[in-house]
C-alpha cells in the first residue's frame, strides 16, 4: 500500500483482546493491520479453532466483501492493534476494475476456503 493511500484511509484502534467482528456478522469493511496482531477464530459447537494470525501488512475481513456472505470467523486483537479500514465501496471500486480472470479466480478461492471451513464440522 502506497504512502499516499495510507494517508487517505481511515484507521481504527483496538485494545488487546477486543473483538473486531464476530462470526455471522454482516461484512461491510475489511482491515489491513498497520501495527499489532489479529487472531482469526472460528467457533463450532462451542469450540474455538484458530484459523490464523494476521500481522502487520496483512488483510482480514475481505472475504465478506468479495462474496457478500456473512463473516465466517471472528477477528480478535491479540495485542494493541491499529488497522486501516477498507470500506465496501472502496474495495468494490478496486475489485470491479480488476481483470475479469483475476476476479473469477479470487471468487473461486473464496468459495473454496468457505467450503473447506464449513465442511469440517
Amino acid at each position: 500500500m502506497s504512502e499516499s493511500t495510507r494517508n487517505l484511509m481511515a484507521r481504527a484502534y483496538f485494545p488487546a483482546r477486543t473483538v473486531i467482528f464476530r462470526q455471522g456478522d454482516e461484512g461491510d469493511r475489511a482491515y489491513v493491520v498497520e501495527n499489532g496482531e489479529v487472531e482469526i477464530v472460528r467457533v463450532e459447537d462451542g469450540a474455538r479453532r484458530v484459523l490464523g494470525i494476521v500481522k502487520k501488512g496483512g488483510i482480514f475481513g475481505e472475504m465478506a466483501l468479495i462474496d457478500n456472505e456473512k463473516r465466517m470467523a471472528e477477528a480478535v486483537a491479540l495485542s494493541e492493534t491499529t488497522c486501516f479500514i477498507v470500506e465496501r465501496e472502496q474495495f468494490g471500486e478496486k475489485f470491479d476494475s480488476a481483470d475479469p480472470f483475476i476476479k473469477g479466480m479470487i471468487r473461486i478461492f473464496v468459495r473454496n476456503i468457505r467450503s473447506m471451513v464449513d465442511d469440517r464440522h
